[in-house]
């Protein structure tokens, strides 16, 4: 029994209960498990990989873009993992499987598969507005869930 518990059973049951209340706060309101589901953001997340979601990660900031971020666009247990292309202010299209934000052609090195068929007229950001999407460019565009996000339904940045 001493092996179990050691020999000091309440310095034991403190240690215990810390743990527990330290893993609750965490695990509740600064970090989320998360699990990817479905083929949008490939190559960067495959499908039924474990990941967290830092709450914390835009206390201080604004999210950026590229920042991959949850998003709840649904109920409390609904997170969408996207990537910020777009920032306020901002108009962004689609043509031919290229972004462009204010007409300029964006750098998109996680993109590894374009469909050159895709294509989104301008759409333009408003102040508290992002433009988000998935990696995943070559599986067909009304496959995707993207376009606006108000910033408060960003949740937090993906960070593992």
């Amino acid at each position: 029994m001493s092996i179990l518990i050691g020999r000091r059973p309440r310095r034991t049951a403190v240690r215990v209960a810390v743990l527990v209340v330290v893993s609750v706060v965490v695990f509740r309101w600064v970090l989320i498990p998360i699990r990817a589901q479905g083929v949008s953001m490939q190559p960067t997340y495959e499908p039924g990989t474990f990941h967290l979601v830092s709450r914390l990660a835009f206390a201080r900031r604004d999210p950026g873009r590229g920042d991959v971020v949850a998003i709840r666009l649904a109920g409390p247990g609904v997170l969408y993992v996207k990537r910020i292309i777009g920032l306020p202010g901002e108009r962004v299209r689609i043509r031919d499987g290229r972004v462009f934000v204010d007409d300029a052609p964006l750098d998109e090195p996680y993109v590894r598969h374009r469909n050159s068929s895709w294509s989104l007229p301008e759409t333009a950001l408003g102040a508290d507005e992002y433009f988000v999407v998935g990696d995943n460019r070559g599986m067909p565009i009304g496959q995707h869930e993207l376009g606006k996000a108000h910033r408060a339904r960003i949740v937090g940045a993906v960070v593992f």
